[in-house]
């Protein structure tokens, strides 16, 4: 049961900015730390295959919990539950500092991924619950926007701070922002929902979720998500290993190379959000497709014909960037919807589908990567858009089937009713 709360004041300024932080924390523990994997590596005298793996790990540690923190959050309240997670993910950050294996350390990303469990489950539902409903909007989009400004800052302030400090130092910088969240919310995050003393309903949970995950066309439109995210998030995670190792740049070349690639899924963002009241949802989505396919056959054109590849494999990145970010939202709205569940747990499903298909992904990426080089790397990448456009094509067309069905029968009705109005004057 929600509680009746509307913040005003300084709480209301707070309270989201509190949780926009300890969103940022999370994101950037894996964007920002990339760039030192290599130097993870050496220390740990292993080979730079391990690169990838800690990204692979963060992700898995991200699908562990997700089904259990809403319905937790349900029972107990959304407050005790959001501060334990960011807590808990302050002490991982420091424990870094334990870690004396290659081993020990990946087990240790796993186990700081749990932290983005906390942020959809928890942090989001407790937004639309404390605020009016136009206030709660104004938020969300601020805390998509600092999910696309992470990505795009972490991988340069990573590296820059590579130049100064030792590696262990982003993990200390990451737990200070995290802490800081911390207090701001035990000063101001309201509960927003009436703890209840029930016993935790685990077999209508586990009920719901295989409702869910028997319903085809959810699975169907929820695995177009990792399939469209795959080629950047392999991107993300063996770039390192592409720019610096293979193409002989810095860490701070690498860094800036990143900014056209996440400017491009900002500026597709961008685009959606100014087309999305004149277009047919959907529509963004098909265009979308086209820079998808062209940047990533830009990219192996690139890398099989370019004696230095490194600026057409960013180019191409960067337009596949953007047309993921006009697909990304809409492809979203329609997995959501394609089910009729509660919607906490079909977005909870989508979350473990998605860390599941990006972990697994990366691991495929950093296999084929292994075996063919570069050329791997971007074949793989083409493949995967292609497997894409073929499932969300289809996806795509019947969901804008439906919706135009549906508003046709809303139009007959509404026309209906003055005739049936004047019939009976």
């Amino acid at each position: 049961m929600h509680a009746k709360h509307t913040l005003s004041g300084r709480a209301a300024l707070l309270f989201p900015l509190a949780l926009v932080l300890f969103e940022f924390a999370v994101y950037i523990c894996n964007d920002m730390v990339q760039p030192a994997m290599l130097a993870v590596t050496r220390e740990f005298m292993v080979d730079s295959s391990w690169v990838p793996t800690s990204m692979t790990a963060f992700l898995a540690g991200g699908a562990l919990l997700p089904w259990l923190t809403g319905p937790l959050s349900d029972r107990i309240g959304r407050r005790p539950v959001l501060l334990a997670g960011v807590a808990y993910f302050t002490l991982t950050c420091l424990a870094t500092y334990l870690v004396s294996s290659i081993e020990a350390f990946i087990a240790l990303r796993v186990l700081q991924g749990v932290g983005l469990c906390f942020i959809n489950a928890v942090g989001y539902a407790a937004v639309q619950e404390a605020f009016k409903e136009k206030t709660a909007v104004k938020v969300m989009a601020l805390m998509a926007n600092v999910a696309l400004i992470a990505p795009l800052l972490g991988p340069l302030a990573g590296a820059a701070l590579l130049e100064l400090a030792p590696w262990r130092a982003s993990f200390l910088l990451i737990a200070a922002l995290s802490f800081v969240s911390l207090i701001g919310l035990l000063l101001c995050m309201p509960e927003t929902v009436k703890p209840s003393h029930e016993k935790l309903p685990l077999s209508q949970i586990g009920h719901d979720y295989l409702a869910v995950f028997r319903n085809r066309r959810f699975v169907l439109s929820a695995l177009c998500i990792p399939l469209l995210a795959l080629p950047l998030m392999g991107w993300i995670a063996l770039s390192p290993v592409l720019l610096v190792q293979d193409l002989g740049m810095t860490t701070v070349e690498y860094g800036l190379m990143q900014i056209p690639v996440f400017g491009g899924l900002i500026a597709g963002n961008l685009f959606l959000a100014m087309v999305a009241e004149r277009w047919p949802l959907g529509r963004s989505v098909q265009l979308g497709m086209w820079p998808i396919v062209a940047g990533l056959a830009l990219m192996l054109g690139g890398v099989l014909f370019v004696d230095a590849p490194q600026y057409t494999m960013v180019a191409g990145m960067s337009l596949m960037a953007f047309g993921e970010g006009m697909a990304f939202g809409v492809l979203y709205r329609f997995a959501l919807m394609s089910c009729p569940e509660g919607k906490g747990t079909v977005s909870a499903s989508m979350s473990m589908i998605s860390m599941l298909g990006y972990a697994l992904g990366i691991e495929c990426f950093t296999l084929v990567y292994k075996a063919g080089g570069m050329t791997g790397f971007a074949l793989l990448s083409l493949v995967t858009s292609l497997v894409f456009v073929c499932l969300a094509s289809r996806m795509v067309a019947l969901a804008m089937a439906e919706r135009a069905e549906a508003e046709a029968r809303t139009s007959e009705r509404e026309n209906q009713q003055p005739e049936l109005a004047s019939q009976g004057a």
